[in-house]
């Protein structure tokens, strides 16, 4: 865990975090936020929403963690001067005359047919050629990396969970029972950035305005993404080839963060591998139940390529949550996978097959599921969910958890074990098919919430920690909802959680 559990403002050193000051009433008291960082909160009057001299306010910082000693490099740079209007994609679309506006790049993929097996990795593959510019600079020619002016944006609020070369922050913990027969050697952690394309950033301009003060939470056409937006994450593993066999010739960032094992708050350089980038897109078009495709790319040594980029393969694409497969007996019609995908990527499909990439943890080990434990180990779990079961859950406020749950917050059992599971509604049943809805991004799971259009990063990260920064609460239930993250961002470890 990263140092930083209060005390004053300060010029700090190398490694540590500087905490900053937040007023939210006469008295002082931390809140956590993420599980492992801490706003420190005092008195009142510190809050500035212009920052300190040479600062950024806090919502709008890189990073709370300071580069590493010696470190000269480029670091992440937040980029929240969001877009207004809403711009069209930048990928050759825009159209010449405006009355026969050119279709979207990777609708022009499906041949004017409706999305399916033959055409969905097609799809896919237009995607990945639209970011790929973009991404080869990033990863490539980092020193000439400047998201803003190649039209990618961030969440702002998040400074306290990012690291700060890459903008990075921790995804899921996964031991080598999940990956069984891929030579992973010991348990690894994978840690994500998301980018907002300039389409979809209007609505982030939309919804936290021009300080991320008051941000637009109960209007839902406020909180719907325009058509042909882009959204993507892209997922770095902190297992080396050699602890990790399926990542030789893999992309590597350096990322700054604490040991895997958590032995230590001091940070330290980890050379990372990309494994996994998803790509969603607002396209109702081709999705006319839910509004949105997810895709997603993993990385495949034994793909052609000159680069590690160029092996980042289609795993798969889904455009729905196929509710009338209740059973494995049920074919899945809004859901394609590559059957050429490495091994290790569809180890962790979701449920029954739908879509789910090896970073997402769709599969719970262990699981307590209809009131039977399922342990971990190799080819044991429960395959629970899926991209857009998951995303589908995106309120405010939250109801439902990522993942089916018996409860909200979630319970576990051993109740209140962070070493337990999480319990689950039985597969099939009506409670567990409530997140297996394909629901437009106007409806929420939950009544009385307003629906965030399938965005989690919104509603699981950036809102809630505007809330606890910013608002004088019980943190209750803030705290059983980190404790359910906690287990199930644990998938099959062999340390205790912290």
């Amino acid at each position: 865990m990263l140092a930083g559990r209060g005390g004053r403002i300060g010029p700090g050193v190398h490694g540590q975090r500087v905490p900053h000051l937040l007023a939210v009433g006469k008295r002082e008291r931390r809140l956590p936020i993420q599980g492992w960082l801490y706003l420190h909160v005092r008195v009142r009057g510190l809050f500035r929403r212009q920052g300190t001299r040479g600062h950024p306010p806090i919502q709008f910082q890189n990073s709370t963690t300071l580069r590493p000693p010696g470190y000269t490099g480029r670091t992440f740079q937040l980029s929240y001067q969001y877009p207004t209007p809403p711009m069209a994609p930048r990928a050759g679309n825009e159209p010449k005359d405006p009355k026969k506006p050119k279709p979207f790049p990777w609708v022009q993929a499906l041949n004017g047919q409706p999305i399916g097996a033959s055409n969905a990795l097609a799809y896919v593959q237009a995607l990945k050629q639209y970011i790929s510019p973009n991404m080869k600079t990033l990863l490539f020619d980092y020193p000439n990396w400047d998201a803003s002016k190649a039209g990618w944006y961030n969440q702002p609020w998040l400074a306290n969970i990012r690291e700060p070369l890459y903008g990075m922050y921790l995804g899921s913990e996964f031991a080598p029972s999940v990956y069984p027969g891929t030579g992973l050697t010991g348990s690894m952690k994978t840690y994500v950035l998301t980018f907002y394309d300039t389409t979809a950033a209007y609505t982030l301009g939309k919804v936290w305005g021009v300080d991320a003060m008051k941000p637009v939470v109960n209007d839902p056409k406020v909180t719907q993404f325009a058509e042909g937006s882009v959204i993507l994450k892209l997922a770095v593993t902190t297992a080396s080839p050699k602890e990790w066999p399926v990542m030789t010739n893999a992309v590597t960032l350096p990322i700054y963060i604490p040991p895997v094992d958590d032995s230590s708050n001091q940070p330290g350089i980890v050379h990372s591998s990309l494994m996994q980038v998803d790509i969603i897109v607002k396209d109702t078009k081709t999705a006319p139940k839910t509004g949105w495709v997810f895709t997603t790319l993993v990385y495949d040594q034994n793909a052609a390529g000159e680069s590690g980029w160029d092996r980042m393969v289609p795993l798969g694409a889904q455009w729905g949550n196929d509710p009338q497969a209740v059973d494995a007996s049920k074919p899945l019609r809004e859901n394609v996978i590559n059957p050429d995908a490495p091994l290790y990527s569809v180890q962790t499909l979701g449920w029954n097959g739908r879509l789910s990439g090896p970073n997402d943890g769709a599969v719970l080990t262990p699981a307590y599921v209809n009131g039977v434990m399922i342990p971990s180990g190799e080819y044991s779990g429960a395959a629970v969910s899926s991209c857009m079961s998951c995303h589908g859950t995106a309120a405010w406020p939250m109801k439902s958890f990522l993942l089916p749950n018996v409860t909200y917050p979630p319970s576990s059992y051993p109740p209140g074990d962070l070493n337990g599971a999480l319990m689950v509604p039985t597969p099939g049943s009506s409670q567990w098919m409530n997140w297996f809805k394909s629901r437009p991004g106007t409806q929420p799971q939950d009544e009385g919430t307003v629906a965030f259009d399938y965005d989690m990063v919104f509603v699981f990260k950036s809102l809630p920690a505007w809330q606890q920064a910013t608002q004088n609460l019980d943190p209750q239930e803030f705290m059983d909802i980190e404790r359910a993250d906690k287990i199930r961002r644990r998938i099959g470890s062999s340390h205790k959680s912290k």
